[in-house]
């Protein structure tokens, strides 16, 4: 009894190509997101070039005005440091708040050179008044610029800015 030799398969000459993994971004923000989002959205990213990329893209005055307080050395605050006292606005997001897109216009009120006839009580009430009006993630941002301390709680950096926004000249604010 001979034994048949089994048929080794033929090598196919078709090659398939592997598909590319698709990276995974975050999603992108609805029309007019919050400061709060962009920020959020920015820290996602994961790395230098999508973070300026993303700066970029949700550039709008409000962000712009926040990223200037934070980063730029010669604006002053002219609010106390530290915590706030106020009562967190908990209307459900979307609804019964304002946001630092309208507020942007007012934050000229709380830094040197803005508007220094306020005295030091108004300011502070004017600044309660606006916190307990935005939504509780908005507010904190302003807590946090006030005292240049974005780059804590988002990952945000002044280079990622600078090179995001070559328009901006930096210092001589005060």
């Amino acid at each position: 009894m001979t034994s048949t030799p089994k048929k080794q398969p033929r090598k196919s000459s078709t090659v398939v190509a592997k598909t590319p993994r698709k990276s995974k971004a975050a999603p992108a923000l609805p029309p007019n997101p919050f400061v709060h989002e962009i920020l959020e959205y920015v820290g996602k990213q994961k790395s230098k070039i999508a973070k300026v990329e993303a700066l970029k893209e949700y550039r709008n005055d409000a962000l712009v005005s926040i990223l200037i307080w934070n980063f730029d050395e010669t604006v002053v605050s002219l609010m106390p440091e530290g915590d706030v006292p106020f009562k967190p606005n908990e209307s459900p997001l979307g609804t019964d708040h304002t946001s630092l897109r309208r507020e942007s216009k007012n934050l000229y009120h709380f830094v040197k050179g803005g508007n220094d006839t306020l005295n030091g009580i108004r300011r502070e009430t004017m600044f309660i008044q606006m916190l307990e009006g935005l939504h509780p993630d908005e507010a904190r941002i302003i807590i946090l610029v006030k005292d240049k301390r974005l780059s804590q709680e988002y990952s945000v950096t002044y280079e990622q800015v600078k090179e995001a926004y070559p328009d901006i000249n930096w210092g001589g604010r005060s």
